[in-house]
């Protein structure tokens, strides 16, 4: 199957510009083609990670992919797809963001230099940093009527609500990033998602003035979720790559969420997964549903692309003993993990009343409360239900040698840590 006809099967091509043309390409040579990610914080999050993927997959069928971080136009902020104006952020800043997600994009390309269609990292700051204004103004500026970038949906989106010139002039910027691609590594596709499609189109017109070679553009879809909530948000906030800000554990949770009606859409954008095997998922979710085996494969193997394999065996350890109940069996930093977003409270005391522990954690309200929980069975401690009345924190032990871990109910977990 050629590169495009898999994107076609997977739902990924939304706009092409000369399909033939970029068809008859890819299959007659090794094309070189980029996609942009500006640093407007320290880490990228799932959105960003159906275009990384696409990279990927476009590299798997031979392509050269060059992921281009944005640390240039990162200083001017894009008003594609935002209503508002976006905070300026600082040189420092923005570089410090610029490595942090040059480290991220390496995980998914492969950079090795002994194989012919070895990937490449650039920075659009190497180029945009030293330019002219007034030779930037007159060489590519000039290519750009205002009618034409007002036109823009980008641009005319944000009219009534004002735009400022830094923004107004992104387009440009992006434009000129595409233009310096072609002339000095021969790139002729630039891919993005659907509100870069006047960026790239842009970019196309001033490949178009500026020499004879031929260039494409090809934007994926916007990722939507069919209950209508946006995709990639939790009550938590944004899902992002980084384990620091999302835990594997999190992110694995996050996909093993999905919903019947978007799973087998998710499993071919966001998995490598072949036809057969999404088809064979398919007709198991219409045949039953409750086994959610497509969610389980979907959460393995997007976790295992992003965090590794040891990080998806720790998010399945978790899972597996939240599930049971056993949580006796998880590391240190397991717990840490597992429990992150659990209310916590740090004891300086050694030994401390079960009863009275269960009100300083907010697990109940009163010592009569307490008394009927123990007394019902309705509570555990790392893993085991006590009953005792008397209990207390030295007798309960420890996980972790720093942790008791209180659960009331089946779903109300309580941290505690030991000082």
């Amino acid at each position: 199957m050629s590169i495009l006809k898999d994107l076609e099967f997977r739902g990924l091509l939304h706009q092409i510009t000369d399909r033939e043309g970029l068809d008859k390409k890819l299959s007659e040579e090794r094309v070189v083609l980029y996609c942009g990610f500006d640093p407007t914080a320290d880490s990228l999050h799932i959105g960003s990670l159906l275009p990384i993927l696409t990279l990927r997959r476009f590299q798997l069928a031979g392509h050269v992919p060059l992921a281009l971080v944005g640390g240039g136009t990162g200083l001017i902020g894009d008003p594609s797809g935002k209503a508002n104006e976006r905070t300026l952020n600082g040189p420092e800043v923005v570089e410090a963001w610029s490595q942090s997600i040059k480290d991220q994009l390496s995980r998914f390309l492969d950079f090795s230099t002994d194989i012919e269609n070895s990937a490449e990292l650039v920075n659009n700051y190497d180029w945009l940093g030293s330019l002219n204004v007034i030779e930037f103004l007159r060489d590519v500026g000039k290519n750009f009527t205002v009618n034409y970038m007002l036109a823009k949906d980008s641009v005319d989106s944000r009219i009534t609500k004002g735009i400022s010139f830094t923004e107004f002039s992104y387009m440009i910027l992006q434009s000129y990033d595409f233009l310096k691609l072609n002339e000095t590594k021969n790139c002729s596709v630039q891919i993005g998602g659907s509100d870069q499609w006047g960026n790239i189109t842009a970019g196309l017109e001033l490949i178009g003035k500026s020499s004879d070679r031929r260039a494409f553009g090809v934007t994926l879809p916007l990722v939507t979720k069919s209950d209508g909530q946006k995709f990639g948000k939790t009550e938590g906030g944004a899902i992002w790559l980084d384990a620091n800000k999302t835990s594997p554990y999190q992110f694995y949770q996050f996909w093993l969420g999905t919903a019947d009606n978007d799973v087998i859409r998710f499993l071919k954008y966001f998995t490598f997964e072949s036809q057969e095997e999404i088809e064979r998922l398919e007709a198991e979710v219409a045949a039953e549903p409750g086994k959610r085996e497509a969610q389980k494969v979907l959460a393995r193997e997007v976790t295992k692309l992003v965090h590794g394999g040891e990080a998806l065996e720790s998010a399945l350890n978790i899972t597996a003993a939240l599930f049971s109940g056993d949580i006796q069996a998880l590391s240190r930093k397991e717990i840490e993990e597992a429990f992150k977003d659990v209310p916590s409270t740090t004891l300086e005391q050694e030994d401390v009343a079960l009863i009275d522990l269960l009100i300083s954690v907010g697990a109940s309200p009163s010592k009569r409360q307490s008394r009927q929980d123990i007394e019902s069975g309705a509570v555990t401690v790392n893993g085991v239900k006590v009953t005792d009345l008397e209990a207390t924190t030295q007798q309960l032990g420890r996980l972790g040698d720093s942790y008791l871990i209180i659960r009331r109910g089946k779903k109300n977990y309580f941290l505690v840590k030991f000082a």
